[in-house]
Parts: C-alpha cells; structure tokens; sequence
C-alpha cells in the first residue's frame, strides 16, 4: 500500500510541476514574444500611465464624446472579471424597460437629433464588454460631439473615418468604431485649429 502512496505523491508532485508551473512559465514566454501588446492586456497609455484598453470597453457620459455600446456587467459596467451578456430575451419587459431608457438619454443629449437610434447604442453585446461602436452608431452621435467641443463637424467626422476598422480580413465581421481612441484623439484635438 505504501509503494502506491509513493508512486501517487511523486506522480502528484511530477503533474503539478508540469501543468501548474512549466506550461503556464512556456505559454506565456511565447505570449511575450508572439504578440506582446494582446499579452498585456493591450493597455493604451497616455502620460506613461494605462487610460484604457482596446479589448473592453469604457463608459463615456459627457455629451463632448462618444459613448459606447452599453454594458451588462455588474456591479459595474464594462467590469471584466463579470463578462456576460444580460441574456434577456426580445420579449423580455426588462430589456424593453432599458431600450426605452438608454433611448431617452440620447434623445435628451440631443434633443435635436431625430435620426433613428442604432441599435448598437441601446442593446449590450453579448460579452458585455464591447469597445467599439458601429459607424452608424458614430454618426449619430457626431454633431453632438462637435457641438459640445466646438468643432467643426466635418472634422469630427473625419476623426471618426481615422479610428473605423472595415471587416476583419475584409470579410469578417461588420466595420467598428474605437470608441477609446477615437475620444482620446478629440482630447488631443481639443487644443488644435
């Protein structure tokens, strides 16, 4: 009994070597070197501090930017250790009682806009946690954004045209907008003729 003990222990010890500490050191070497940016979270810096990632989204309240896909997560939104979509369903009164909300905040930041809402601003996606917003969804938005920077909207859209994304590999996925990048270059615009 005591030889099956051993041959276990040592078996025991051998595996939690190799599963918990040599694989995870060689995964993420290669993540280091393969692609180093994704492996760290890919931090966007300004002022050599992190402002933010391009992989999770952001909440932006200000009418003076784009705001972004809403979030499901809890406690708070865009909270990535809660990565979830809110799983209601179409006919579910909650998810209709948040649209209705979501679309009187936009109309009341620019009561002037009677466009048709994107759906991409009044519904989360399925992570929860989506950085980007469609160029629809950005347009929407834009003569607000111009309007409370001051700025010519043409520019604004131009900034826009800079941080689109077309389809992955040109035909996956639908064009998005960076929300993150595309707020942090009108702050860098602020200043700027």
């Amino acid at each position: 009994m005591w030889r099956h003990i051993k041959t276990a222990t040592i078996l025991y010890l051998v595996l939690t070597v190799l599963t918990g500490v040599l694989y995870p050191l060689v995964v993420t070497a290669i993540a280091q070197i393969a692609m180093p940016a994704q492996a760290n979270g890919s931090l966007i810096e300004r002022g050599g501090r992190p402002v933010g990632s391009t992989l999770i989204g952001q909440a932006f309240t200000g009418p003076g930017y784009f705001w972004s896909r809403p979030s499901a997560t809890g406690p708070m939104p865009y909270n990535a250790a809660a990565s979830s979509g809110s799983n209601l369903g179409p006919t579910n009164p909650a998810l209709e009682a948040a649209v209705r909300e979501r679309i009187a905040a936009l109309r009341a930041a620019d009561p002037g806009n009677l466009s048709p809402v994107p759906v991409d601003l009044v519904t989360s996606s399925g992570s929860g946690l989506d950085p980007h917003i469609s160029p629809a969804a950005a347009e929407f938005q834009a003569d607000r954004v111009a309007l409370a920077r001051g700025m010519d909207p043409a520019r604004v859209r131009a900034l826009v045209g800079e941080y689109t994304d077309g389809r992955t590999f040109g035909l996956l996925g639908e064009p998005r907008v960076r929300v993150l990048e595309l707020n942090l270059a009108l702050d860098a615009a602020a200043g700027a003729p």
